[in-house]
């Protein structure tokens, strides 16, 4: 009998383009949301909101939520409030992280922080952290409500929890999946989590997805630092070696780290700590993840991940809508090429 031949291990180029095609009617009715809830009399909010919010974002997150309300055939719109509170709660995170870690650029455009100082961005970014409570209260689900507030709660432990580890050298694998787990993937997995909820579908369905999105999530961020090290800026959107220079043990510096020789660790000490910041430098760690397939690893960590998401949409049948979020797992991984 013939191995199944797992849809992650498909030669082709996966796209997000079936799951925007899948969701893009019930997308305007999202954007609407977004526009009329960033708004203030307070002119400086909605013109740095925008910034950010127009800047060019795949707004993964909020499209999670209305796929998921069309893979279970919910035909009503109580999920667009919720996709604006995910897609707000996310841009405050940003808006916040770009803050912590002195970035300047974001999606290719100057940040927020760099343009209105660090004051502006971090108190806009409680603006849109309250506006998606209002969305959240409006909806009237006490589980709901309890969903994304707690994804809430955890994404700021997580940002914490990254920011004790930068610099920390000790920082291992398994520390390091629970600070992703918590920073990026809560987010996705409430995401997924709200639209069995509205849908009122089983508790099965809510498990399911809520996996799904968990396991995406992961892969994302996994991808994320690969690219930080393999990618340019104009394709990242952000400048190359930025993780690198903010001392940040992502995946590829821990397996690096781990793997090398005592004249790499060394290296890597001194990197990590704040003291080998050049663009040799970043060459030289470059090398380093290549050489100890520290990076292709990653990729393949990642890899797992995207399977597990996949997997966990088994009980659901084929549909154009399981076969859109499929993909937009497969992209998550094949961002790293």
């Amino acid at each position: 009998m013939a191995a199944t031949v797992h849809p992650l291990s498909a030669d082709r180029a996966p796209s997000l383009d079936p799951l925007i095609g899948l969701i893009a009617a019930d997308m305007n009715g999202v954007n609407a949301v977004i526009l009329e809830r960033m708004q203030s009399k307070v002119a400086l909010i909605p013109e740095l909101a925008g910034h950010l919010i127009a800047g060019g974002g795949k707004r993964m997150r909020p499209m999670l939520t209305l796929a998921c309300g069309t893979l279970l055939g919910y035909p009503g719109t109580r999920h667009h409030k919720l996709a604006a509170a995910v897609e707000f709660i996310h841009t405050a995170t940003l808006l916040h992280d770009d803050v912590v870690d002195g970035s300047g650029m974001r999606r290719g455009k100057r940040t927020a922080n760099l343009i209105w100082g660090n004051p502006a961005s971090v108190l806009v970014g409680d603006f849109l952290f309250s506006r998606a409570f209002e969305l959240m209260v409006e909806d009237g689900s006490l589980k709901v409500l309890r969903i994304l507030s707690h994804a809430s709660a955890v994404i700021a432990e997580g940002e914490v929890e990254q920011l004790t580890a930068q610099r920390q050298i000790d920082t291992d694998e398994d520390h390091y999946l629970e600070i992703i787990s918590a920073k990026t993937a809560a987010l996705f997995a409430a995401a997924c989590r709200v639209s069995p909820v509205v849908a009122e579908a089983s508790e099965d369905a809510e498990v399911a997805l809520e996996c799904y999105g968990r396991n995406l999530g992961i892969a994302f961020q996994l991808t994320d630092d690969v690219i930080d090290y393999a990618s340019d800026a104009a394709t990242m959107g952000k400048g190359v070696g930025d993780d690198f220079r903010d001392g940040k043990m992502t995946l590829p510096v821990i397996l690096a780290y781990a793997r090398g020789s005592d004249a790499d660790r060394a290296f890597w000490r001194s990197a990590v700590g704040g003291d080998r910041v050049s663009d040799e430098d970043l060459a030289h760690a470059i090398a380093l993840l290549n050489s100890t397939d520290a990076l292709a690893d990653t990729v393949e960590r990642a890899r797992q991940y995207g399977r597990r998401a996949v997997d966990a949409l088994a009980m659901f049948p084929a549909s154009k809508a399981k076969a859109a979020l499929t993909e937009a797992a497969e992209f998550a991984v094949a961002r790293a090429y």
